[in-house]
Parts: structure tokens; C-alpha cells; sequence
């Protein structure tokens, strides 16, 4: 039986496909369009998904859409026609887009994929969401979170899952929302919604939560672990442009400009902004305002997840918890909930957001509706597109691209250890991509983390990003107790999506400069030889050579573009980037 889950139309667009139970290919539309979070409808992500299972649109048993469209329009009216006048503009762009397009998804899936009406399944938003994390977790029973922006009406939920059925038992209502109150303070801190909320949590650090009594002013929490935002100092629920208004303004100071380069008196000036400006102390002063602001709405929201928790757990008295949702990716939160909850053991799959929820929808059908056992569990990322070794070869010879092929995996890791030791920058592109927003160890760009100046380098020369943004450590799994302070490491399934930020132990930091984010934390990924055996075998082949069996990992894009896909996609990204070698299988190609 295949069943085909998608989402798309809000962000992320998605498709996942499942034969018997079992997922066989997933992936975001972004990595085909190269339009960096895409959400239109994932036309190439579901080729790519039927052409993995050499399948045609009419050979699939069920479609399942991720959520139920006309029940979100009919949040959309009723919002804003309670907010009208002032919400006119989403009224009119709402009408455009949802008359044109997202109400008869239905109809574009059926002509699309040849499918007749009765194969059509619509999950409900936050269900998927709860889907695809408890049922491609490892629990026979556990507790099940979910937090994001909005769904239909739905910004969160809990329930339980039992066996092959899940069961909501609370949700929180739009406009109240914890990822749109987040989301509220990236625009604020000047990032694009739905795209810089890692940045507002990777900048946190710099700061000091001092304004975290103002963040409290916008939302009451209670005991039960609810909440409500007091709606006077938002805009999102009437405006298409700002998420907040004039009082909330009023309150926090003007907006970080979105050009502002970031740097404070803790963080130095980096060396490749140039030279210092004449007001340094000013604008350092003012950057550590915003930096304090990130502090405190990353604190505030990791105390409003963990009110939630904990109450799920004393009322569930499970010892497990599925987490899912946009939200999900927080993984400073992630960590203190399962430090702090009550809870022993979490499960977060790698696609928390709203591209998972076509896995959760599928798995929705297979599972709970149809009555099927569970017979997946997601142990890996990698689910995406490969590129064969022809493939690579007809690209590079019709470019002219000098190459050396390695017939041996070992004097491929070899070369690849002997200039990461050089202090170069490898671009490394091997097997099937990953599921989700993290590179994680097939679309990497990768460098020595035992260089203090690597950071800046792969910030300056390659990603060409912001200098407080951390790099990720790549660890094997057995040997992650050593460096951070993550006990039993290999045991926890969220530390091998980056979906934890740990303490570096202290001994080790000094070891490890280029992961080592300023807090003296890292967002590790534990790397295990039966899921990724050549990257693993890079890193151990490191270890051989250095004694450290961690390599830097950050994801192999520029700013601002989707994670690379194809050998074009990568080779056209080395060669704008300052990359000094890039690894495209059993490829090596060198910049002159």
C-alpha cells in the first residue's frame, strides 16, 4: 500500500511517501525549486517521491493533505472580519490567494496525480503535527506536544498515543500562540518571520534576559500550563506586514534595523566587517539591547513550554514525550524540557515544522484511520534525493571541472582528513539528503573545529552570515559523553538532528573554539556508523589523526539559499563561496 502525505501553501511545502507502513523517500519542495522555504505546491517534491518508488500518481492508494482547508479559511474570515477595518488587507490578499488556489487542493491533487476523489484523505493540523512525531517514534505510549504558529484554529495541543491511535486532549486557540509571540520578536530583532527565528535564539546568548517582566506584560500564564496574550500589543491577527504595533514599540524601543551589523563589547568586532565605525560604543550599546530582548523572549518561551510539560506530564504520568510543531526546532528548550519536565525520554523528528506534517498526515492514515500496526521508526534524516556517480561524472566532464575519482573509500577520507587538518573548507555531498532544516552530514560543509578562527572563516568566506550564529558540532555518538554534557548521548534520538543544545564540558572547550557557541554551549549532532557510514568514517578517521572525534558542520548553502541538492547546485555554491575543496561522492574537486 502507498500512501502519499503533503503539505504546502503556508510554508515549507512538503510530500512524504510511505509503502506498507514504512517511509521511502521525503522531501521539501524548497531543495527542487531552490526557492528557500517554498510552500507552493510541491510538485517536484512529490515526482521525486513517486519516481523513488518508481510509482505513477494513479498507482497510489491514498493522498493525504496535512490539514483541513476550509476549516482554516474559516478562521481566516472570522479574524478578520473581527478586527475589520483594520484587517481590510488580509482580507483582500486572503481572498486572492484562498479563491485562486488553497481552497480546492483537493482538485489540484486530483489533476496532478490522477487520483480519483475517494483516495483523498485531509488530516487536521496539529494532528499531523502529533502524527509525526509519535509515530515514527521508538514509544509504544507516550505523551505527545505540539506547539507552532497556527494551524487551522489550533497554535497547540496535548495528548497521548497509544500503540496506532492518538488522542488530543487540550489545544490552545488562535490568536494566542507561543510561535506567533516568538515570531512577533524576530520581526522585532529585524529577521523574516518563519525564517529567523534560530537566529533570534542563536543571538540569545549574547544577552542577558533583563527585560524578561516587559515579555510577560504580552502573555499571562497559568497554572495549568495555558496561556493568553494580551492582543493590545499585536498586530498579526489584523496586519500582512507587522506582527506587532505601536505599544508593543512603546515598550521594547524602536525595531533592530534589519542591515545593523551585530557586535557587542563581549564579542569583539569581527575582523571581516572591516573597520570599526566611529560610534562603536554606541552601536555596541545598542546591540546589546536587542540582544537583552532576544535573551528574555527565548526565556519566557522556554518557561512557557516547560509549563506545559510539566503539567502534561503530571497529568499523563508518562515518562515519555513526542514534542512537534515549529517550535519543535527550539532546541534550547528542548533541552531544559527534558532536563526540567518530569519526563525521562523525548522524541523530536528531524522535520518539526509544517513540512513534516505530510510524513504525520500519511502516517495519520496508515495508522490511526485504516487500523494498521506501526512498523516505522525514524532513525535517520536521509530521504531525500542522491546523486549517482554517472550523474556527477557527465556534469563535471561537460563543465570541464578538473576532478580526481577515488575508487577507495579510504584514500578518499584520507585526502578529505589531510586537509581538514590543513585548516581548508570542504564542501561534502554524499548519499541521499536530509529530511528537514538541519544538514547532517550529506549536504555539509564541514572544517576543523579545533581552530579558533575557523568560525569566523566559514561565517566570512562561505556562509557569508551573521557572526553570532553557531556552527555545529558532529560527534560519534559513543563518544559525545567526553565532550558535552549529555549523559547516555547515543540513547537520545533529538541529539542526532541537532534538536539539543548541551554544555561543552569545560575541559573541552578549549579543544573544540570553533563549536563552542559563547554561553559555552553547542547544538551537537551524535553521528552513528550504521545510519551514516562515511561521514562516520570521516570523522573516526579524523579522530585517528587529530584524537578529536568532532568535526564542524554547518549546512551546505549560502545565505539566504536552500541547502544544496544536485552536483550543479553544489558545485555553483562552492564556486561563489571561498570553499577550498568540495567532495561530490567519490569526486574531489579543488579550487585552483
Amino acid at each position: 500500500m502507498y500512501i502519499l502525505g503533503v503539505s504546502c501553501y503556508y510554508h515549507d511545502a512538503a510530500a512524504a511517501l510511505l509503502q506498507d507502513g514504512k517511509l521511502i523517500a521525503a522531501a521539501e519542495e524548497e531543495r527542487f525549486s531552490r526557492i528557500k522555504h517554498d510552500y507552493g505546491f510541491p510538485k517536484n517534491a512529490i515526482q521525486f517521491c513517486l519516481d523513488q518508488a518508481a510509482l505513477k500518481g494513479r498507482d497510489l492508494d491514498y493522498v493525504v493533505f496535512f490539514e483541513k482547508p476550509f476549516r482554516k479559511f474559516d478562521r481566516i474570515l472570522m479574524s478578520t472580519l473581527q478586527t475589520y477595518p483594520r484587517s481590510w488587507k488580509v482580507f483582500r490578499e486572503s481572498m486572492i490567494s484562498w479563491m485562486i488556489d488553497k481552497l480546492w487542493v483537493g482538485t489540484t491533487l486530483q489533476s496532478e496525480l490522477g487520483v480519483s476523489k475517494d483516495k483523498l484523505l485531509f488530516c487536521e493540523h496539529h494532528l499531523s503535527h502529533a502524527a509525526s512525531a509519535y509515530l515514527c517514534s521508538p514509544f509504544d505510549e507516550a505523551a505527545i506536544l505540539t506547539v507552532d504558529g497556527v494551524g487551522e484554529w489550533i497554535t497547540g495541543s496535548y495528548g497521548v498515543g497509544r500503540g496506532n491511535s492518538i488522542r488530543l486532549l487540550r489545544q490552545t486557540e488562535f490568536p494566542h500562540s507561543i510561535g506567533l509571540l516568538y515570531s512577533a520578536f524576530t520581526a522585532f530583532l529585524g529577521f523574516e518571520v518563519n525564517e529567523g527565528e534560530y537566529k533570534v535564539m542563536g543571538m540569545a546568548p549574547y544577552g542577558v534576559p533583563r527585560y524578561v517582566d516587559k515579555v510577560w506584560k504580552l502573555v499571562q500564564q497559568n497554572p495549568d500550563g495555558s496561556f493568553s496574550l494580551d492582543m493590545d500589543y499585536f498586530s498579526f491577527h489584523y496586519s500582512t506586514d507587522q506582527t506587532y504595533n505601536q505599544k508593543f514599540v512603546g515598550l521594547f524601543g524602536e525595531p533592530r534595523p534589519a542591515k545593523l551589523q551585530f557586535f557587542t563589547k563581549e564579542s569583539g568586532f569581527p575582523k571581516y566587517f572591516g573597520v570599526p565605525p566611529g560610534n562603536y560604543n554606541e552601536l555596541c550599546d545598542l546591540n546589546q539591547h536587542y540582544a537583552d530582548i532576544a535573551a528574555s523572549i527565548q526565556r519566557v518561551t522556554e518557561e512557557l513550554l516547560l509549563s506545559m510539560a510539566k503539567h502534561l506530564h503530571r497529568e499523563t504520568g508518562l515518562k515519555r514525550l513526542c514534542i512537534a510543531g515549529g517550535v519543535g526546532l527550539n532546541s534550547v528548550a528542548n533541552t531544559r524540557i527534558l532536563g526540567e519536565s518530569g519526563f525521562e525520554e523525548l522524541y523530536v523528528q528531524p522535520a518539526a515544522g509544517d513540512g513534516g506534517g505530510a510524513l504525520g498526515a500519511a502516517l495519520w492514515a496508515y495508522n490511526c484511520l485504516l487500523g494498521k500496526p506501526r512498523s516505522f521508526t525514524m532513525q535517520h534524516a536521509y530521504w531525500g534525493r542522491s546523486n549517482s556517480d554517472a550523474e556527477i561524472s557527465d556534469f563535471l566532464r561537460k563543465t570541464g571541472i578538473s576532478f580526481q575519482c577515488f575508487e577507495n573509500d579510504d584514500q578518499l577520507l584520507d585526502s578529505v582528513v589531510e586537509r581538514l587538518i590543513l585548516g581548508k573548507v570542504i564542501g561534502w555531498s554524499q548519499g541521499r539528503f536530509e529530511w528537514g532544516p538541519r544538514a547532517l552530514g550529506n549536504r555539509s560543509i564541514l572544517a576543523d573545529p579545533r581552530n579558533p578562527g575557523m568560525k569566523d572563516i566559514v561565517n566570512a568566506k562561505i556562509k557569508f552570515r551573521e557572526p553570532y550564529r553557531p556552527f555545529a558540532p558532529s560527534v560519534l555518538a559513543e563518544c559525545a559523553g567526553k565532550y558535552f554534557d549529555l549523559a547516555h548521548a547515543p540513547c537520545h534520538h533529538p541529539a542526532r538532528y541537532m534538536l539539543y543544545v548541551v554544555p561543552v564540558r569545560e575541559k573541552q572547550r578549549s579543544t573544540l573554539p570553533a563549536v563552542t557557541h559563547v554561553d559555552g554551549t553547542a547544538r551537537l549532532q551524535t553521528v552513528f556508523r550504521d545510519q551514516s557510514p562515511r561521514y562516520y568514517s570521516l570523522i573516526e578517521r579524523f579522530a585517528h589523526a587529530t584524537g578529536v572525534p568532532v568535526l564542524l558542520n554547518t549546512s551546505f548553502n549560502l545565505k539566504g539559499e536552500p541547502i544544496v541538492n544536485t552536483a550543479d547546485n553544489a558545485f555553483d555554491t562552492f564556486s561563489k563561496s571561498e570553499m577550498d575543496t568540495l567532495v561530490l561522492e567519490n569526486f574531489l574537486i579543488e579550487k585552483p
